[in-house]
């Protein structure tokens, strides 16, 4: 073998050498270029959607073994991909334990990343003009300040404080109906007069980047609270009938407009200490964000396709929550119902609250030990499924 031979061989050697040394540099420090492009728009929550499902994206898809890790950087690193890969999997299906971990990294991700801190916070949500505030962006403050003091109990803790159960006359109603209006969550909101920290604000745009991320959309913090049940999608115009009605007859189109009858995707209703109360003041946006919500809601345990031959689920939640799905053609418009089942909390002397009611708590009792057939009857809403669990 000559000279030049063992030259050229050097050489190729060499430049395989300084190639692979350059591919697991680049693979090491794959954190793409985090410096992000500042400009008006950088500190809109549509942006920070796209970073934040980015760099999930980035992290869960990496591949470990290109990076020359030591044998127990990898390991660490191999679990830590695999946690994050089971939560981004485990909050879809209502798990709160798996939700608190993907919002606890995507808290990281804006402030050590995106560079979010106290001066353009506010550009994402006015928190410092509350004129500007959204009744959900207020209902958002109200659900994370009363969740530091009563938890799972703080939307309960709102409702009790202020009577929002109650019946009341609104606008366009002959009839009095159980709502809570974005007037109410104005007056709330104004009377409470937080004062929010700059960690407040963050977790507050953090739930809201969640929740339309993989959460369940305006009703995210809601499904986790002990309340009866929430439902969407069952109430108000469906988008297919105004399509129709826009083809046809521009008048009627303008004059429902003109009245905001809600639409389908407006429609959020709660079953609280068996009423069925409207939150008027959320709503899905959009049919697209309602028919996420429901492709996502009931998944848990993989029931099946909810397909246009199969236009209905019934299923229940990681928490134990009976879920039922259903969609067009089945049904005018894309919607849900969950029930919550909260059998510890559900005594008969919370339920029965009429004069009179020791006689009938004792009666039933009596009626249980003896093995006696019992009939629950009564309109929808009326709280029978926890009078039953309650004679258990």
């Amino acid at each position: 073998m000559n000279i030049t031979n063992i030259m050229l061989m050097f050489v190729v050697v060499v430049i395989v050498f300084i190639t692979i040394a350059h591919m697991i540099k680049k693979n090491k420090n794959e954190i793409v270029d985090s410096k992000v492009d500042v400009d008006d728009k950088t500190y809109t929550l549509d942006k920070m959607i796209k970073f934040v499902k980015q760099r999930l994206d980035e992290i869960t898809k990496i591949n470990l073994y290109d990076i020359g890790l030591s044998e127990e950087e990898l390991k660490r690193r191999k679990n830590k991909k695999y946690e994050l890969k089971k939560a981004l999997k485990g909050c879809t299906y209502g798990d709160v334990n798996d939700k608190k971990y993907v919002k606890e990294l995507i808290y990281d991700l804006l402030s050590k990343e995106y560079g979010v801190n106290e001066t353009n916070i506010s550009k994402v949500i006015p928190f410092d003009t509350p004129s500007l505030l959204t009744a959900q962006d207020k209902f958002d403050v109200l659900i994370h300040e009363y969740k530091k003091s009563f938890g799972y109990e703080a939307l309960t803790e709102i409702i009790k404080k202020y009577n929002l159960a109650n019946l009341k006359f609104i606008d366009g109603e002959s009839k009095p109906c159980y709502v809570i209006t974005s007037e109410e969550i104005d007056d709330i909101y104004e009377k409470e007069n937080f004062e929010l920290s700059f960690t407040d604000k963050l977790e507050v745009v953090v739930q809201r980047i969640y929740q339309q991320y993989k959460g369940y959309s305006s009703i995210d913090e809601i499904r986790d609270m002990n309340i009866d049940g929430v439902s969407g999608g069952v109430s108000g115009l469906p988008e297919s009938f105004l399509s129709q009605v826009a083809q046809t007859d521009n008048d009627y189109l303008r004059q429902a407009m003109e009245a905001k009858i809600p639409r389908a995707c407006d429609s959020i209703w709660i079953f609280f200490q068996g009423k069925s109360i409207r939150l008027a003041f959320l709503s899905f946006g959009t049919e697209a964000e309602l028919k996420r919500v429901c492709q996502n809601i009931y998944k848990y345990n993989n029931p099946g396709q909810l397909s246009d031959t199969n236009g209905y689920k019934i299923n229940e939640m990681k928490d134990g929550s009976r879920v039922v799905v259903v969609r067009p053609s089945m049904s005018e418009t894309w919607a849900f119902f969950v029930r919550k089942f909260d059998v510890k909390r559900a005594t008969l002397e919370q339920i029965v609250k009429f004069p009179g009611k020791e006689e009938t708590i004792e009666l039933l009792k009596f009626l249980v030990k003896g093995a006696r057939i019992i009939s629950l009857t009564g309109e929808q809403g009326c709280r029978k499924n926890n009078n039953a669990y309650g004679n258990d």
